[in-house]
């Protein structure tokens, strides 16, 4: 009840308690004079007064115990979200669901049902059923009965005995009896379709109205989470693509043209050696070698990229270093790394981090001529900083040419720190060096923080 309704009720039974007392002196008036007609009018008075302050209490009372259930719904619907939430699986987040909503509704069973595009049951999850008696039942639900009302109308359904219900079809052999039933759909926007089953009220005959409406709330948040779900397993799958994508454009930049110069050289030494030009095909054979060297540290070099990851069981500063550490004893270049305390990021951007700082040392080996290395990684000012450094002949950015081979990677890197909100920086000079730097705001990984709040 509103304040404004309580305020009222209260002016109301305060004029209804005027009135009484102006009808009661009205009645008394001639015994007034009497002391029986004093006490009789003092009765009436104490009567009202206790009758007034008696149904005051009580409807305080009342709307306490209102407001107290409201509020244990509402940390017990927290609760169960926030468990729900913290989960990326599907198939975790549909198990927490129907066991989540059974402890909720303080049922004995749960189900959760998930339909296909033609209402069929394709998957059916349950809660308080021992998995041996699951492998007892005759058949699983058809969708046929009580569970094919809410399949087909969407609707929700409250029965206090299934097996009066006219509409029941009973059983399969093997099914645990069941007496009480809730049920109420779970709506998303993505393509799931679902409903939730609460079977054998634990504290009641029968499930209350109460229940249904928290029921339905909770089948909301838990729609909203299994959105969720699809949205992060999309988002996975378009990275994954993105970055099979990435990988052949590299390929197909560095290694697809570095063997078609092979194969040019390869002409190039026939022509000379049909001209009984000798000197010239022994200079192109020498670049031949040269260039099957490169290619072959460059396919170890892409090899060692790949095996390096990130993810919960590696830490990002770990596989940095791990990969250093080979990057070193392959080029035979001296690499030194220094990593301050960063915060955690998503695994997509520390995935592109690694790959920028790996493109830039594998620029340091095939461009640069230098005889060592630094990385470094720090973060500041809500920012991650993530730099490689070499000591090379260095060279002009706003002018880069080709020399041998062509200069790749550049434009990858920038496309790669862009896709998660980064910029990157080339500092270079000819005999100077070059300098690779990215800076990445700092984003907190959603899935992480919910299921560290849960």
């Amino acid at each position: 009840m509103r304040l404004s309704r309580l305020k009222w009720v209260f002016l109301g039974t305060a004029l209804v308690f005027l009135g009484i007392m102006e009808v009661s002196r009205r009645l008394i008036q001639p015994y007034l004079a009497s002391w029986g007609g004093h006490l009789l009018m003092s009765g009436v008075v104490l009567t009202c007064i206790l009758f007034y302050f008696g149904a005051t209490f009580e409807l305080v009372s009342r709307m306490q115990d209102r407001l107290e259930r409201q509020n244990r719904e509402l940390l017990a619907l927290h609760e169960a979200s926030s468990d729900i939430y913290g989960e990326v699986a599907l198939e975790a987040v549909l198990q927490k669901v129907v066991d989540q909503a059974r402890q909720l509704g303080e049922a004995r069973y749960g189900a959760l049902a998930v339909v296909d595009d033609e209402g069929r049951i394709e998957q059916f999850l349950v809660s308080g059923i021992e998995p041996e008696v699951v492998a007892g039942i005759d058949h699983p639900p058809r969708g046929k009965g009580l569970l094919g009302i809410v399949l087909n109308e969407g609707q929700r359904l409250r029965i206090g005995d299934m097996s009066r219900d006219p509409r029941s079809v009973g059983f399969p052999a093997g099914h645990p009896p069941m007496g009480s039933l809730l049920a109420v759909p779970v709506s998303c926007k993505g393509p799931f379709r679902g409903n939730l089953y609460l079977a054998d009220k634990e504290t009641a005959a029968e499930f209350s109205k109460e229940d249904g409406d928290t029921l339905e709330r909770f089948a909301a948040a838990a729609g909203i989470a299994i959105d969720n779900v699809y949205l992060y397993q999309r988002t996975q799958a378009f990275a994954v693509t993105e970055e099979r994508l990435r990988i052949a454009r590299e390929m197909h930049d560095g290694m697809a043209q570095v063997v078609a110069y092979v194969n040019t050289k390869a002409q190039a030494v026939q022509a000379f050696l049909e001209k009984g030009k000798q000197d010239e095909a022994v200079k192109q054979l020498e670049e031949l070698a040269r260039a099957s060297r490169d290619v072959y540290n460059e396919i170890r070099e892409g090899i060692l990229a790949l095996r390096s990851g990130v993810g919960p069981e590696v830490a990002f500063d770990q596989s940095l270093r791990d990969y250093v550490e080979r990057w070193r004893e392959q080029s035979g270049i001296d690499a030194e790394i220094e990593v301050a305390p960063t915060p955690s990021m998503p695994p997509l951007a520390e995935l592109q981090l690694l790959r920028i700082l790996q493109e830039a040392l594998s620029n340091v080996r095939k461009h640069a001529r230098a005889k060592s290395a630094r990385i470094e990684l720090a973060q500041q000012n809500g920012k991650v900083y993530a730099a490689v450094q070499d000591d090379g002949h260095g060279f002009d950015p706003e002018a880069i040419h080709r020399e041998g081979f062509p200069r790749f990677g550049l434009a990858i890197m920038r496309e790669r720190a862009q896709s998660i909100g980064g910029e990157l920086f080339i500092e270079s000079a000819p005999g100077r060096g070059t300098r690779v730097s990215v800076e990445i705001p700092v984003i907190r990984d959603e899935s992480q923080s919910m299921s560290q709040e849960a």
